[in-house]
């Protein structure tokens, strides 16, 4: 549950707390998420080392990368559902156990290694190749919606309707009325 690191802010003991629950939601998330490729196929204490694991990379994600790279992602799902599903996805080659699911077996049906600590190493690769072949499924079609979204609305309202406010510029209706 790496991204439950609160994040400092100088508002108020109120937005502080916010921020901590949001940060604490995000971690559950990113456990799930991590977790999800590798269920059925991992022991209890992988499953806790690969929440871990992804919870620190996911953290490192949300807080570090974004800011970097300066990208906008208010609600986190690169950080979190898509470094979070990489990392479950490539820690299940490692703590695959044929002692919970024996998915490989010789010709006389007994169970083969499964995973890197069963000793069969070589599953890392089939992994990074699922990984490789679903990160491209999704920037492909990603870029071909964003296409498709850009040319019938457009991607971006103009500056002046972004200043203005989107509930204004955009759905006619003003959220609060801070003038009376």
């Amino acid at each position: 549950m790496g991204p439950c690191i609160p994040a400092k802010t100088p508002r108020s003991p109120s937005l502080d707390a916010f921020a901590l629950a949001l940060g604490a939601i995000s971690g559950a998330v990113a456990g799930l998420v991590a977790i999800t490729p590798a269920s059925g196929f991992v022991q209890p204490m992988s499953a806790l080392a690969i929440g871990l694991i992804a919870g620190v990379i996911c953290s490192f994600m949300v807080f570090e990368v974004k800011s970097r790279l300066g990208y906008d992602d208010s609600l986190d799902a690169f950080g979190v559902h898509g470094a979070g599903g990489t990392v479950g996805a490539l820690l299940t080659g490692v703590f695959a156990a044929s002692v919970i699911n024996p998915v490989f077996k010789d010709a006389a049906g007994n169970p083969l290694p499964s995973g890197g600590i069963d000793g069969h190493w070589s599953q890392l690769i089939n992994q990074a190749a699922g990984i490789g072949i679903a990160w491209s499924i999704s920037i492909v079609g990603t870029l071909i919606l964003l296409k498709i979204v850009d040319l019938v609305i457009g991607l971006r309202v103009s500056p002046e309707q972004e200043s203005e406010g989107l509930d204004l510029s955009q759905h006619g209706e003003e959220g609060y009325d801070f003038n009376t």
